[in-house]
C-alpha cells in the first residue's frame, strides 16, 4: 500500500497526490510515469510524474476526473492509501543542451512540462513555456511553470484569461521571430498533432509524449500500439515520448476511440453505484 501524503485540489476535477513512494522517487527523471491502481478492484492506469523528493520518498502525480477509475482515484484522501504505484517506467525525456527549447502544454500536461522544463533549463536551455487551457477556471500551476522558465506564455480558448487563442498560435510567432532549437508539447492529442503541423515547415524537432494511448503500462496489452515513422511501436516501453514529425496522428486518434463505449458504461455504472451510495446514506 502507498500512503497518500497530501492531497490538493488544483480545480474541482483536477487533483494532485504526494504519494509516499521512496523506491520511485530514488530513480525518477522527468518524462517518466507510474502506473496506479486504487484498490483491488481498480482498474491500471498511467499518469505520469509531476514531480520527486528523494529525501522524502514521495512522488506527486497530477491527474484529471474523466472517467470511472479517476474519479474512484479522486475521492482518496491524504492520509488514506492506493494499492498500487508502479514505476518510474517509460524512457525519461532527452535532457541535454541543445539552446533554446520551448515546452508547450495543454491542460493538466502542465503537471508534465513543469518536472522537463526544470531539466532542460539546468541542463543550460533557455526556456520558452507556452501553457493553454480552455478557460481561466482550469488555470493551475501558471507560477510553477513560470519559475522555471526563462519566458511563460498563457492562453485561453475562451479568452478569460490572459491571451486568447490555442497554443498553436504563440507557437508560429515564436518560430517566426526566434531560433527555437527543440519543441516539448505535451497535451490532449489533438494539441500535440496541430504543435507537429505546426512547427513541421520550420524544420524545428518536436517530441510529444504519448501517455494519452496507454492502458497496462507495460507493454503487455498492445493497446498502445502506434506507428512512428512507419513502424510499429508501443507507447509505454518504447516510449513515451516519440518525433511529433513522424507519428501516423490519423491511425492514433482513430485507436484512442476503440474504448469509448466501454469507458460510457464504466462511467454511467460508478455515477448509478455513487447515486445509490447517496441515497442509501
Amino acid at each position: 500500500m502507498y500512503r497518500v501524503l497530501a492531497r490538493e485540489d488544483l480545480t474541482p476535477e483536477i487533483h494532485l497526490f504526494r504519494v509516499e513512494a521512496p523506491g520511485v522517487a530514488r530513480k525518477a527523471q522527468a518524462g517518466q510515469f507510474v502506473i496506479v491502481r486504487s484498490d483491488e478492484k481498480g482498474e491500471r492506469i498511467p499518469l505520469t510524474i509531476a514531480d520527486w523528493d528523494e529525501k522524502e520518498g514521495s512522488v506527486t502525480v497530477v491527474f484529471m476526473e474523466v472517467g470511472a477509475t479517476t474519479r474512484k482515484l479522486s475521492c482518496v484522501n491524504a492520509g488514506e492509501a492506493i494499492l498500487d504505484f508502479v514505476g518510474p517506467l517509460g524512457r525519461p525525456t532527452e535532457i541535454e543542451k541543445f539552446g533554446t527549447v520551448a515546452c508547450v502544454a495543454g491542460g493538466f500536461a502542465i503537471a508534465t512540462i513543469v518536472p522537463i522544463a526544470r531539466a532542460m533549463r539546468e541542463a543550460g536551455n533557455r526556456v520558452v513555456s507556452i501553457m493553454g487551457f480552455r478557460t481561466r477556471d482550469l488555470v493551475f500551476w501558471e507560477d510553477r511553470l513560470g519559475s522555471v522558465s526563462d519566458e511563460l506564455i498563457v492562453s485561453t480558448d475562451d479568452g478569460s484569461y490572459k491571451r486568447k487563442g490555442l497554443v498553436t498560435e504563440p507557437l508560429k510567432e515564436l518560430l517566426q521571430n526566434t531560433r527555437i532549437d527543440r519543441v516539448i508539447a505535451i497535451g490532449p492529442t489533438v494539441m500535440m498533432k496541430f504543435c507537429s503541423l505546426t512547427t513541421k515547415p520550420f524544420h524545428v524537432k518536436t517530441i510529444v509524449s504519448l501517455n494519452p494511448i496507454m492502458v497496462d503500462g507495460t507493454g503487455m496489452c498492445g493497446c498502445c500500439r502506434v506507428s512512428v515513422g512507419e513502424e510499429t511501436k508501443f507507447a509505454c516501453v518504447d516510449g513515451p515520448d516519440f518525433d511529433g514529425h513522424e507519428v501516423d496522428w490519423d491511425l492514433l486518434m482513430s485507436r484512442q476511440r476503440a474504448y469509448l463505449e466501454e469507458e460510457k458504461e464504466a462511467s454511467a455504472f460508478w455515477e448509478a453505484a455513487c447515486s445509490g451510495a447517496k441515497n442509501h446514506a
